[in-house]
């Protein structure tokens, strides 16, 4: 039983209490995913802070990788959002940092890939909503309501297509936060079967195990590779869908 519990791919996923504390009937309990979610936030500033303190005419490799990262999001924002956009490029940048190292940490051995919890990611989606919501009521007024009525529709569909936009706006924070979700997981569950196979072939494969364990090996090698891929691209796309969002809330087209 504890050996099938070992190789169990979900059990990778599992919140674990660290230190449990309640207030008022609720649970504030300290776990492994509020610790992940706490080094993310920490090598997120550190990383910054420290990559742009030197501020060198010749900059060092980690300081260029910095400002790399910084110019990437920012060209992204002004060209998905538009100039207009600027004042929120700090908080789409930390969020991009943010979930990028939340899904980096998981490929840590002991680590846990907070993003691989649809709560949280929906917490992050549902805010990304409301932020958007608010913008384009404190920027439009009422007038915000014409984003759900497409242009030149004929009068008849007006009422059809009104319901649909709107029915298409408020599944944005579902489908934001189950692509992360679903990345994520099933990366995690690869790349934990593929590392599995190596062991199990080694103890009971005999001779052709220990010949053919090298493969699994390979391509555990190769996955970690690809999830560190994804887990930049995930980030980076959450990223640029919140900017086509304000997009959306700040433009009106």
């Amino acid at each position: 039983m504890a050996a099938g519990h070992a190789h169990n791919p979900m059990t990778q996923f599992e919140l674990k209490t660290l230190a449990e504390f309640s207030f008022a009937g609720y649970d504030f309990s300290f776990t492994n995913s509020t610790l992940f979610m706490l080094i993310a936030v920490t090598l997120s500033a550190g990383i910054v802070i420290a990559g742009m303190r030197p501020a060198a005419m010749v900059p060092g490799r980690f300081q260029m990788l910095v400002e790399y990262l910084h110019n990437s999001i920012a060209n992204m924002v002004e060209q998905s959002a538009g100039p207009r956009s600027k004042a929120f490029f700090p908080f789409i940048f930390a969020l991009f940092m943010f979930i990028m190292f939340c899904n980096m940490l998981g490929l840590v051995p002991g680590g846990f890939t907070v993003t691989s919890h649809i709560v949280i990611n929906f917490a992050l989606a549902l805010f990304i909503f409301f932020l958007c919501t608010v913008v384009g009521f404190v920027k439009h007024g009422f007038h915000f309501f014409a984003l759900f009525l497409p242009k030149d529709a004929p009068v008849v569909m007006v009422p059809v297509l009104f319901v649909v936009e709107i029915i298409s706006y408020c599944v944005r924070p579902f489908s934001l936060s189950v692509r992360l979700f679903a990345n994520m997981l099933a990366g995690g569950i690869l790349l934990k079967i593929f590392a599995g196979l190596v062991g199990t072939m080694i103890l009971a494969g005999g001779v052709v195990g220990l010949v053919l364990s090298p493969l699994p090996f390979i391509l555990t090698v190769g996955l970690t590779g690809f999830k560190l891929f994804v887990a930049g691209l995930q980030a980076y796309i959450f990223s640029i869908l919140t900017a086509v969002y304000l997009h959306d809330a700040i433009e009106m087209h």
